[in-house]
Parts: C-alpha cells; sequence; structure tokens
C-alpha cells in the first residue's frame, strides 16, 4: 500500500485563492501568502515589514483601527469589510475573518476580495435609487442633488457637476455644481474651451489622470484643473449629446479607473433618460402656461396669478391694478409687412414691456395684440398713473421692423381693486372697456375712469 502524500504547508497555502495575512501586536505584516499580490498588488516581499493600515483606504482606516483593537482584546471578526488600496492606485473591496493569537502575540486573518461583488451590488443599489430618485423628484436641482448622494457612495467626487446644453442657444449651463473647493462657473458658450464643453463636443466618455494626460487631445490636457483626477461622462439621448456629468477627484489615493468610468456610463445612461423626461415634461408644463410667441404668461397663468394677488389683497388689505393694452396699428402692419413682421413686432413689445415693469409684475399676452398687466404692492393709484404712462412712453419709441422705423401707439386701460372690483372678472372687464374708451377718444393714451376722462393721458 502507497503512503499518502503530503504537501508542505507553504505549498496550500500559496494555492488558496484567499490571502493569509499575519499582523503583529504593531500592525507590521510578518507572513502573507502570495494571494496578496494578486488581491493587493503587491509581491509577499514588498509587503513584509510594512505597517497595515497604510494600504487601507483613507477613509476606512479609523474603524480599521478600531476593530484591530477589538480583535487583539478577544473578539473575532468573521465578517469584517474594508477597503484597501492597491498598488496601481485602485481600490479594492476586502471581507476579512480575523482572530487574535495570544500566544503568538499575531492576529491572524484571511482576505477574500468582494470588489466584483460590491461593485455589481451597488450597481443594483444605483440603478433602484436612481430610478426611485427619478420619479420622486420634483425638479432637475432635487433630482442631481439626490443623484450626487449616490454617486458619492460608489466612487470619490470631491467634485460633482452637471452640465447641460441648450441646442438652440448654444449655450452651457451648470444645472448642479457642488465642489469641496470652487464655486460653479459661469456659464460658457459650447465653443469655448472647457471640460463639460470638450464632453459634450465630442459625445465621449473623457478620464484625466497624470499618467494618461499625453493619450488626451490638446486642449484636454491644457485646461487650468487643480484636481488630480477627474472623469466626465456625456448625457447621450436618442437626439444627441443633452449635457455631462462630471466628478473630480483631490485625493492621490481616489484616482478613477476603466471601471469608474463604466460605472458613471451606466449611470449617466439613467440621468440622461430623467433628465429628458423632466425637460420634457418642463417644456409641456411652459407650454400649458406661457404664449410661445413673447415667452409671457398666457391667461390661464395670469388668472393664477391674479386669483393669488386678490387673496393676498383681500386679507392684507392691498391694493392692485390691472393694466389692459392693444395696439393702435397693429392690423396696418399686419396687411403692409406680413405675419411674420406682425409676430416680431409683438415680440419686440413683450420686451419692451418687460424692461418697465419691476419683478414683482406681470405681463401677459392674452392673445392677438392684447397685453394684460398685473401690479402688486403698491401704496397709491399715482403708481399705477406713472407705470401707465411708462409703458406708453415706452411703446411710443420706434420699432424697427424690416429696416424701417415704424410707430405703433397703444391704448391702455387701468382697472384699480378694489374701486372697479372685487374679483378678476370685475377687473378685467373694466379694464377692458377704459381700453377701448381710450381708443375711441384717439388712442395713444391710457384711461382709468369710464364716466370722465380726468385720467386720460395723450401724447
Amino acid at each position: 500500500m502507497n503512503k499518502p502524500t503530503y504537501l508542505p504547508a507553504s505549498n496550500v497555502i500559496d494555492l488558496l485563492l484567499d490571502a493569509i495575512c499575519v499582523v503583529d501586536r504593531q500592525g507590521r505584516f510578518v507572513f502573507v501568502s502570495a494571494a496578496c499580490e494578486r488581491i493587493f498588488g503587491y509581491t509577499p516581499e514588498e509587503m513584509l515589514g510594512q505597517p497595515m493600515i497604510e494600504l487601507v483606504f483613507p477613509e476606512d482606516r479609523a474603524r480599521t483601527l478600531q476593530a484591530a483593537d477589538e480583535i487583539m482584546a478577544g473578539t473575532s471578526k468573521p465578517h469584517f469589510e474594508n477597503r484597501y488600496v492597491r498598488k496601481d492606485g485602485q481600490i479594492v473591496h476586502i471581507m476579512w475573518s480575523a482572530r487574535w493569537s495570544e500566544d503568538d502575540q499575531l492576529r491572524i486573518a484571511v482576505a477574500r476580495d468582494i470588489t466584483e461583488r460590491k461593485r455589481s451590488e451597488s450597481m443594483q443599489a444605483a440603478t433602484y435609487a436612481i430610478s426611485e430618485a427619478a420619479h420622486s423628484a420634483q425638479d432637475l436641482p432635487g433630482l442631481f442633488q439626490r443623484i450626487h448622494r449616490i454617486i458619492g457612495e460608489l466612487l470619490p467626487a470631491s467634485l460633482f457637476s452637471v452640465v447641460l446644453h441648450d441646442e438652440r442657444s448654444n449655450q452651457l449651463s451648470i444645472a448642479y455644481h457642488a465642489d469641496e473647493r470652487r464655486q460653479p462657473a459661469a456659464p460658457a458658450l459650447l465653443d469655448t474651451c472647457a471640460l463639460g464643453a470638450q464632453i459634450i463636443r465630442s459625445g465621449q466618455t473623457l478620464l484625466r489622470a497624470p499618467e494618461t494626460l499625453a493619450t488626451l487631445p490638446q486642449q484636454v490636457r491644457e485646461l487650468d484643473c487643480d484636481s488630480l483626477y477627474w472623469l466626465g461622462v456625456p448625457l447621450n439621448t436618442r437626439k444627441g449629446t443633452i449635457g455631462a456629468l462630471v466628478v473630480q477627484s483631490y485625493a492621490q489615493e481616489a484616482r478613477y479607473t476603466d471601471r469608474d468610468k463604466e460605472l458613471l456610463q451606466f449611470v449617466s445612461t439613467q440621468v440622461a433618460a430623467t433628465v429628458e423626461r423632466q425637460q420634457m415634461l418642463s417644456r409641456l408644463q411652459f407650454m400649458a402656461q406661457y404664449d410661445q410667441l413673447t415667452q409671457l404668461p398666457n391667461r390661464a397663468l395670469l388668472y393664477d396669478r391674479l386669483h393669488i394677488a386678490l387673496a393676498r389683497a383681500r386679507r392684507e388689505q392691498l391694493q392692485l391694478s390691472l393694466v389692459f393694452l392693444d395696439l393702435d396699428k397693429f392690423k396696418q402692419v399686419n396687411d403692409t409687412f406680413g405675419h411674420a413682421v406682425g409676430d416680431q413686432l409683438l415680440q419686440l413689445v413683450a420686451q419692451r414691456l418687460r424692461d418697465c415693469l419691476r419683478e414683482s409684475d406681470t405681463v401677459a399676452r392674452l392673445g392677438g395684440d392684447e397685453f394684460v398687466v398685473l401690479l402688486q404692492d403698491f401704496h397709491s393709484p399715482d403708481h399705477v398713473i406713472t407705470a401707465a404712462e411708462k409703458i406708453r412712453l415706452a411703446l411710443n419709441q420706434p420699432f424697427d421692423l424690416n429696416g424701417q422705423a415704424q410707430l405703433v401707439p397703444p391704448s391702455i386701460g387701468v382697472a384699480l381693486y378694489p374701486q372697479h372690483g372685487a374679483d378678476a372678472q370685475q377687473l378685467l372687464q373694466h379694464a377692458d372697456k377704459a381700453m377701448y374708451l381710450a381708443k375711441r377718444l384717439g388712442g395713444n393714451r391710457f384711461q382709468i375712469n369710464l364716466e370722465d376722462s380726468l385720467a386720460e393721458r395723450q401724447a
């Protein structure tokens, strides 16, 4: 009968996929198995004598030292997890089974690389969390804030920024920005040399690190950036690239890898779909509340604001006013120059009205050449008279229509609350009738009272 053949214990240990690590009371490696090189990237010779804690990811060092103290006090740790930094800079997730040998005064541990498992779990968690955020977010800034927290749990994000591109204006806007060191940059044109612009222009993911600079386009290498590592991914949709998502890391230990690129690209597809959906909802809401030609509030939104203003006026015993106007020669412009020029005139009128008013005031287009202004927070009807006269004078300046100067003065009717009505309908009717009276009296004036013409103002 043949005798069984036994392999030396050291050879058996080196065949294990998990790594065996032995650490002395001072926390220095005194033995490591061959698997350590596969997991940590260092040869056993490089690890022996080195402090264990120096390989631990900085954010995990405090709780790792606490766990080590508990193990040396006699508490076994069969499932302790932390992160280590490999020799190549990548972060690995380790699950330890460790105990203390009192006789040998050594901490003996088995290390299992669970990076792939953690990555898979993180991807699943990110999918669920982003989906939940997308369905519960009330607006894009709130959505981006939640996504920032989600991504911050997956990879380093000293800076997290979302840049969106408006194709019509070719303008970039910083939709969200959180940075440990800097304030958000001002909006920039797409042709400027900025990271977000470069990503949107190319539609490609960019990973910048000191060792990868030589492989990047020159305009990217020359960017002024004080972070050691940054990673930017495009927000791609079926219609094209609508923006970019950027993370940056200032820490030497927290570099980005190809796996981080894959993870962020996966996240970016979720973000892009959500942004596109939110933008579509915003456009639909805008179309429901704003006039598409002039971008002013429409009749529905005016009524909403007027009802709110009236409720406040009743509650706090305040005054408000409606200014109703139309253009005296609008039909003539349409008949002479065509509807396209007429639309241009309405847009110019809308801009002049905006310029005349305060932010607290509302100017709306009811349709055709009819506009209504809601004035609030004034102490005397004299303010309304001043505002109406300011509007009249502004619209008396010539309009450049197809290279020709055209005068298109207004007729203006004014209604005051509570003198001319207690509700929205009464106030609008009074202002409308006052406007038609001003027109019958020759136009280019404003009218408040219907019984007399004492409040008329004529050029």
